[in-house]
């Protein structure tokens, strides 16, 4: 044989071995790590941005094929996000990945950006429009080229970070390791069901929708991962993620207003239920002032008790769903 024949040989082998074979993207996150959501789409459309949010859209390449999403929640870290990022882009870089767009906040596009890209809904990931970080990679080779994002942000007290893997062909799994924690999805593994939802926010279960995004299409939104105690007013301990977003929405902007409106079952006099209600959208207002640093101007709290119901009373389900708290868009003009 050859020597051109042997290099024939052992490349055509290799081919076959990398046809064969998974490829994974191994990634450390600093610090102790939760995993808080995952999601493979298997095949699916995923558009990865290439470029900041301009005149109306974000520059985007459609990939299709298997689309891996994870959002993990890095508890108590003080690290920034920026430092974050930099450690997560120097693993792609060692592992041979091509930045295609890195960007920060206003640069990226600011909200338009935020709401033109796939993010997985809170409280799985949270995202602050003052703070957050965006990267798209991509690698060449092996069985064929294969994309990654990463979004990075933060709240008061965690880190969030979300990971998006499109490889057109099927072949490459993500895993993903911190401080005592490890997460891998193996190639080729569906989640039935799962899908866009509305305002490009991944969802395929009950976690509850964007705020920031149901109140500019809606002009509402129930806070639906609220906490009270039966017959109580007061707020838990949290955190909530719905909170964290609606928080990081008003402070973008300090013209826009919200109204937080409590509901009640039909349990009670009307008196006490139109009371309870206003108690705990009073309570939800303190805790976006105390907390979040929301503008005090900004909000405003009212109670309609059972007065404007989103479910039948008949059924335990539906008194729990007509319990609630909902924030409501002001006009500011």
């Amino acid at each position: 044989m050859t020597a051109r024949s042997r290099i024939a040989a052992i490349s055509a082998g290799v081919l076959i071995l990398w046809a064969g074979q998974a490829i994974a993207l191994d990634l450390r996150l600093p610090g102790s790590a939760t995993l808080t959501r995952e999601i493979d789409r298997n095949p699916e459309s995923y558009d990865v941005p290439i470029g900041p949010w301009e005149e109306g859209v974000v520059p985007a390449i459609p990939v299709k094929g298997q689309v891996t999403f994870q959002t993990w929640r890095l508890a108590s870290n003080n690290r920034t996000t920026l430092s974050i990022m930099g450690d997560l882009v120097a693993q792609l870089d060692a592992a041979g990945y091509e930045t295609l767009l890195r960007c920060a906040g206003r640069d990226c596009g600011g909200f338009d950006f935020r709401f033109g890209i796939e993010v997985l809904s809170a409280p799985d990931m949270f995202v602050d429009l003052f703070d957050y970080r965006f990267l798209s990679a991509r690698r060449n080779g092996g069985p064929g080229e294969r994309y990654v994002t990463l979004l990075v942000s933060r709240s008061d007290q965690d880190a969030y970070i979300q990971i998006v893997l499109a490889d057109p062909q099927g072949k490459t799994a993500l895993s993903v390791e911190s401080d005592g924690t490890v997460a891998t999805s193996e190639p080729a593994r569906s989640d039935a069901g799962a899908g866009a939802a509305d305002g490009g926010n991944v969802d395929g279960g009950p976690a509850p929708s964007d705020p920031a995004r149901a109140l500019v299409e809606r002009g509402h939104v129930v806070l639906g991962d609220l906490d009270f105690g039966t017959g109580a007013a007061e707020l838990g301990e949290g955190p909530f993620g719905s909170l964290e977003s609606l928080a990081a929405f008003l402070k973008a902007d300090p013209s826009r207003r919200v109204a937080l409106v409590g509901h009640t079952d039909v349990t009670g006099n009307v008196d006490l239920n139109i009371r309870l209600s206003r108690e705990r959208a009073r309570a939800v207002l303190e805790r976006l002032v105390e907390r979040h640093g929301v503008p005090r101007g900004q909000l405003e709290a009212e109670g309609m008790g059972y007065l404007a119901p989103i479910a039948p009373n008949l059924t335990p389900a539906g008194r729990e769903a007509n319990r609630r708290v909902e924030a409501v868009l002001l006009n500011t003009e």
